[in-house]
């Protein structure tokens, strides 16, 4: 008699994972942390409360859709957009991409990525795979909750923050075809952009039918290439955002 031997996922799973580094790249979120200006803050309540008596715990959240690290589906900017409940759940485990530009955000708090970033990444690890995520680390998120070190504005109001830069974006959607993008920062665009009301390239990622996870956290310990990135956020029935809550593993 032959002896059947069944191995469950898990099972083939554990042996990949022994030995590898998890890093959660969310913050967590609270009232007063930094946030988009015409935003409410956080108000948050404990209906019941163990130190007051009762039974448990359980608090009342108000918060708006983008608060913290949060995603973004395309239908917070596109009419007829997918909304958070339509993204699949296979689209939220990506090979993650680093694309690294701290060391020119320190001497330039304005600076975007460049094709030749690009070019540089994939000489060094081979061509940006179909599905991946794409995270820019620009360090800005060691700034966080500093509300005003976040904006970093100037004396006429005007935000430098770096930013992503059409012409990766349209090469990293058009000619490589990923998934989605994130990064540290408020928003996809520059502050020097987003000072002006322009919203351009957050509206270009959103209109080819990507999701993106702003206000990233803790990317500066990731490897540029070989990590994978988890995604997962609520399920809200024809949601426009959500905090999401996002970790890699490498």
């Amino acid at each position: 008699m032959i002896e059947a031997t069944t191995a469950g996922l898990w099972d083939d799973l554990q042996p990949l994972l022994a030995g590898r580094s998890f890093t959660d790249l969310t913050h967590a979120f609270h009232p007063g942390q930094p946030h988009f200006s015409a935003f409410p803050d956080e108000i948050r309540e404990a209906v019941f409360d163990l130190e007051k008596g009762d039974g448990f715990t359980a608090h009342r959240y108000s918060i708006i859709g983008q608060w913290g690290t949060h995603v973004d589906p395309p239908s917070h900017f596109i009419r007829g957009g997918r909304t958070l409940d339509q993204i699949p759940v296979e689209d939220m485990v990506l090979p993650l991409v680093i694309l690294d530009i701290t060391s020119r955000v320190i001497e330039n708090a304005d600076a975007t990525p460049t094709m030749e970033d690009i070019q540089a990444w994939e000489h060094r690890n081979g061509a940006i795979a179909p599905g991946a995520f794409v995270a820019l680390r620009t360090g800005w998120s060691h700034r966080w909750p500093d509300t005003g070190a976040m904006a970093n504005r100037d004396d006429e109001g005007v935000s430098h923050t770096p930013g992503w830069s059409q012409e990766v974006l349209s090469f990293l959607i058009e000619e490589r075809s990923v998934t989605a993008v994130g990064h540290e920062q408020t928003d996809t665009d520059p502050g020097s952009a987003t000072s002006r009301q322009d919203f351009t390239l957050e509206t270009y990622v959103l209109a080819q039918n990507r999701w993106q996870i702003e206000l990233m956290a803790n990317l500066d310990g990731l490897p540029e290439a070989g990590a994978i990135l988890i995604a997962s956020w609520p399920k809200p029935l024809q949601g426009s955002g959500f905090p999401a809550r996002v970790f890699a593993i490498h």
